[in-house]
């Protein structure tokens, strides 16, 4: 039986290139037969990463069959996951996001969750110098892409001395100069125009509970924010059908400038003026709000809200 190997839905670049990594792994190293799989559409980053290494972009599922083996990747949380994963055999679980729950298993299986800013970093660990040295040139390429979009080239929070020296580590032996890639890394990340506003709600988007709602807190990563600001009436109109087909009550958008490591949320209601005031300690006028220093979802962002 060939093992699915896939992170979690609305796939960015971490979520993306670990699957391909690990099936490769498997596949090559422990002989275990295995294939990357993607639960949605990569995001501009991403298809970036697979064109430039020359990796075809993996099959996208909607969902797993009962039995079907897996490894999941990059999350550990149910409601990022195919409907039917607690009816799926899920063998193993490598991710560096907090402990979700939710998720059953068949058995004991292994788990390895670390933190570090990325799955990819941990794989790396994994798998090991004399492996590594194996892995073909692509796939290096697309654990160096993976470390880069996580860290946002070191700025986020979440860096640490282990992501960038792997980092730096994979550049070198690649022959890569990092800062030339990762501009154009970034450049594609911030082509939204082919877009539509829901799509760009949904692009980078996870669910959380807050003070008895669920948010959907949507993160769009750029270099020109200015860019996806001037479509603020549009997404803020797309919010309420986004919400409505997620099942959530609310989106949270946060344009994250990566050059100046800010973001800006917007207002579409009282109840997210609300949030923001009481989250970020900000007094909020108009239909948004500037967040100086706040880059990080996981860090800096779902931590702190609040209603």
């Amino acid at each position: 039986m060939t093992i699915l190997v896939f992170g979690h839905k609305a796939p960015d670049t971490d979520s993306t290139g670990s699957p391909l990594i690990w099936a490769w792994y498997l596949t090559e190293v422990k002989g275990t037969p295995a294939r990357a799989v993607l639960l949605g559409a990569p995001n501009t980053e991403a298809a970036f990463m697979l064109d430039h290494w020359g990796l075809e972009k993996p099959e996208i599922v909607t969902d797993v069959a009962d039995g079907a083996a897996c490894v999941v990747v990059d999350t550990n949380n149910p409601g990022e996951l195919p409907d039917n994963i607690n009816n799926a055999d899920v063998q193993a679980i490598i991710d560096h996001h907090k402990l979700a729950g939710g998720l059953v298993t068949k058995g004991p299986i292994d788990i390895t969750m670390r933190p570090l800013a990325c799955t990819a970093t941990i794989m790396h660990d994994l798998i090991g110098p004399g492996d590594m040295a194996r892995m073909p040139d692509a796939l290096k390429g697309a654990m160096l892409s993976c470390i880069l979009s996580d860290t946002m080239h070191y700025r986020s929070p979440t860096t640490t001395d282990h992501d960038r020296t792997v980092a730096e580590s994979l550049a070198a032996d690649l022959g890569i100069d990092v800062d030339d890639y990762v501009a154009r890394m970034f450049a594609a990340k911030s082509d939204v125009s082919r877009f539509s506003d829901a799509d760009l709600l949904k692009m980078d988007s996870k669910k959380y509970e807050v003070g008895g709602k669920t948010f959907r807190v949507s993160v769009l990563e750029t270099t020109s924010p200015d860019t996806v600001l001037a479509r603020k009436a549009g997404l803020i109109g797309a919010m309420g059908a986004v919400a409505a087909d997620d099942g959530a009550d609310e989106v949270l958008l946060f344009v994250v400038d990566i050059l100046n490591e800010q973001a800006t949320l917007l207002i579409p209601n009282d109840v997210v003026r609300g949030c923001a005031e009481k989250s970020f300690g900000v007094q909020v006028e108009g239909d948004a709000v500037l967040l100086p220093g706040i880059v990080s979802r996981k860090k800096q962002i779902v931590p702190v809200l609040a209603l």
